[in-house]
């Protein structure tokens, strides 16, 4: 880290000189990659309401860690997630309900839960809004460590099997006729979409966070016009929307999660009025 704050000093900008947003920007540099990679699977995979699921059922295991008096309730956050994500998968392997039905029942029954369990014996639930609203600029370098080892296991996965991630989730019976097990790359990207919301909840909020999973991908699947553009717009935008939304956020004094989000969206707005010049 400290060769990061040297950085960042080196720049002179004056909103690098405070660590939180130091911590902050670094923190966007190693989620936007995340969020703009498995924004492409999620819009392909049409499963745009699953990253909402899991945040409800992170949430829940929050409450659940609060409960029990764990000193880092999101281990229990990224373990409930992780078994809601498995769940899925094994109902969705053994039913000819539509994905979104699915996660629809997962998404209502985690949050009632969450809601159940974070109201219990009349208990308040305002000491949870972090987790809905998020706050960019409370993440700490240990965070930090954690999320890049993430990061890195997911471009280890991706570099590994993005082709049959992607042919599994455009054409399921196709990729099982060329031998490739779409139950098992369905769960590890599944799972890796768990870990990624789980962690970053707290940092960009409930609320907003599965438009960070959504819009990037939905925004680059209107002007690219191979799977190359489609990922590299995806990401590429998806920093660009972040950068200027925590700086937004700095300069505004507001939330950097919803920020972003915005800027996402008048991103969404630009490539859709380009698609007919792309076409």
């Amino acid at each position: 880290m400290s060769i990061w704050y040297a950085l960042c000093d080196w720049t002179g900008a004056e909103f690098l000189q405070m660590t939180f947003m130091k911590n902050a920007l670094l923190a966007v540099l190693i989620m936007v990659p995340l969020f703009g990679l498995l924004s492409t699977m999620i819009v392909t995979g049409k499963m745009s309401f699953f990253s909402d699921a899991l945040g409800h059922s992170g949430f829940t295991g929050i409450a659940i860690g609060v409960l029990c008096g764990a000193a880092s309730p999101m281990l229990f956050a990224v373990g409930l997630a992780v078994l809601l994500a498995l769940l899925f998968s094994y109902v969705r392997a053994r039913t000819n309900q539509a994905a979104d039905t699915l996660i629809g029942v997962f998404s209502s029954t985690a949050v009632a839960l969450g809601i159940f369990i974070a109201t219990l014996g009349g208990g308040s639930f305002t000491k949870f809004n972090r987790y809905l609203i998020g706050d960019l600029l409370s993440v700490t370098p240990a965070e930090l460590g954690l999320l890049a080892l993430v990061l890195l296991a997911v471009i280890v996965l991706w570099v590994l099997a993005s082709n049959r991630l992607v042919l599994t989730a455009v054409h399921p019976q196709l990729a099982g006729s060329r031998g490739i097990s779409c139950r098992r790359y369905e769960t590890l990207f599944t799972v890796c979409i768990a870990v990624v919301v789980t962690l970053a909840m707290s940092w960009v909020g409930l609320m907003v966070i599965n438009s960070l999973l959504v819009l990037p991908a939905a925004a680059a699947r209107n002007v690219a016009r191979n799977l190359r553009q489609y990922h590299l717009i995806s990401v590429c935008g998806a920093l660009a929307c972040s950068l200027a939304g925590l700086l937004t956020a700095y300069q505004l004094g507001c939330s950097a999660g919803a920020t972003v989000a915005l800027y996402l969206a008048l991103f969404f707005a630009a490539t859709f009025c380009l698609r007919k010049k792309a076409a």
